[in-house]
């Protein structure tokens, strides 16, 4: 059950390396509109679930800690992520906001029945140097000028990684409440949106797609795989494992043609799947050693 979770776990991850790909293609709507749009579409499929098993709505039936963590975790990581955006060079903000699994793994060591080990820190540090490679291959400068973004990104850290560690603590929680995070954000993005954005809608089909397909997968079904994921799987390797979300982007975006192969990538694929397989050998020995002869 606890390896199924976890490779339940990392579709999220692959699901998140569609989110440049997606974005880049979906135009130039503003993000507040664009998560408003996305996160509503994210909620559909769990509304058709409790609609067609509507004996299901009394799981969302949850203690108030629970509904503002998922909702401070789902909306407050994308403001965040957005005003670090909109104050500090993309490059040094992603850099900042990716010590979210770093936090995850070292942060799990306080969870009940978890034991951080030496493989687990390792690996999480070697995705964090290939995460580097990646987001900064055109070069890193902080400058105290951009202080209110950095801070942003830094707060957009553990904000994902408190949310994702806090869920692992409502494991008895359903899944279901995903579909009440979502519709919240997505209220709430068009709250934002409408104090702070100009609307700027798709131009053409193919824009309309990469929305669909945005708020289908990674503001979507991605939600729900890692709420599974984190409950009921490792937290340790998922959080080492999502260091491999942009490497797998940057893929996508050579093979789409947005972007193009260079000896830095090379090294950062190494340095991620390296650091993602040294931090699941327990579980890939294991498995390897109940498998029959």
């Amino acid at each position: 059950m606890k390896t199924r979770a976890t490779l339940i776990g990392f579709t999220a991850i692959l699901m998140w390396a569609l989110l440049a790909l997606f974005t880049a293609a979906s135009g130039t709507m503003p993000p507040f509109q664009l998560s408003a749009i996305c996160f509503l579409i994210g909620s559909l499929p769990g509304i058709v679930v409790l609609l067609a098993r509507p004996e299901r709505l009394r799981l969302l039936r949850q203690p108030a800690k629970v509904w503002i963590t998922g909702i401070l975790g789902l909306f407050g990581y994308h403001f965040l992520y957005f005003t670090a955006l909109r104050n500090a060079p993309a490059v040094e903000a992603s850099l900042i906001a990716y010590l979210w699994p770093l936090l995850i793994v070292t942060g799990s060591a306080l969870l009940p029945g978890e034991r951080l080990k030496w493989n687990h820190i390792l690996g999480t540090l070697l995705g964090l140097g290939g995460t580097a490679l990646i987001v900064g291959r055109n070069g890193v400068s902080f400058d105290s000028a951009y202080l209110v973004g950095y801070g942003a990104a830094f707060l957009c850290a553990f904000t994902w990684a408190g949310y994702s560690l806090a869920t692992r603590r409502f494991e008895a929680v359903s899944t279901d409440v995903v579909t009440g995070f979502c519709i919240a954000t997505s209220i709430l993005s068009l709250l934002c949106h409408l104090a702070l954005e100009t609307t700027v809608w798709p131009q053409s089909g193919s824009e309309w797609l990469a929305v669909a397909g945005l708020g289908l997968l990674p503001v979507g079904a991605a939600f729900y795989a890692w709420d599974f994921g984190v409950k009921n799987g490792d937290i340790q390797i998922l959080g080492a494992a999502s260091y491999s979300a942009p490497l797998l982007s940057t893929l996508v975006l050579i093979l789409s043609g947005f972007a193009e192969l260079s000896l830095s990538i090379g090294i950062a694929c190494l340095l991620v799947t390296g650091g993602a397989m040294l931090a699941a050998k327990d579980m890939i020995f294991r498995k390897a050693a109940s498998s029959p002869a």
